[in-house]
């Protein structure tokens, strides 16, 4: 498991041939993308992980979300929107570190390993 501050050391091929791929694994449901389409690259799946699990934050986050909207909490939409920004954020610097060739787990969820 890797923490925050550690990057991995990706082949330079590798990334160049993925990056586009490594990019899309942080768009939501196309995190399979990488796996289909680069399912030998190690820089491609390391990002596809960490999309996966960006994804599966989101849904948890959304569900609850709607358990806190319905709920009648009167300070839901303030913390439903900075849980929104934070996901954004990740997301935001997932793309940053794929894009510039970088094998950096995401903070908070980058150790998570769903994905072999």
């Amino acid at each position: 498991m890797a923490s925050f501050d550690e990057e991995l050391k990706a082949d330079p091929e590798d990334v160049q041939k993925n990056k586009v791929l490594a990019i899309i694994s942080y768009l939501g449901c196309l995190f399979f993308v990488p796996l289909i389409a680069a399912k030998d690259s190690q820089f491609a799946r390391f990002h596809a992980n960490q999309g996966l699990t960006l994804f599966l934050l989101w849904i948890v986050l959304w569900a609850i979300d709607m358990a806190l909207v319905f709920s009648g909490i009167p300070m839901a939409g303030i913390i439903t929107t900075v849980v929104r920004l934070c996901v954004l954020v990740l997301m935001i610097l997932g793309i940053v570190n794929a894009a510039g060739g970088k094998m950096k787990p995401l903070p908070l969820i980058g150790g998570i390993k769903l994905l072999k």
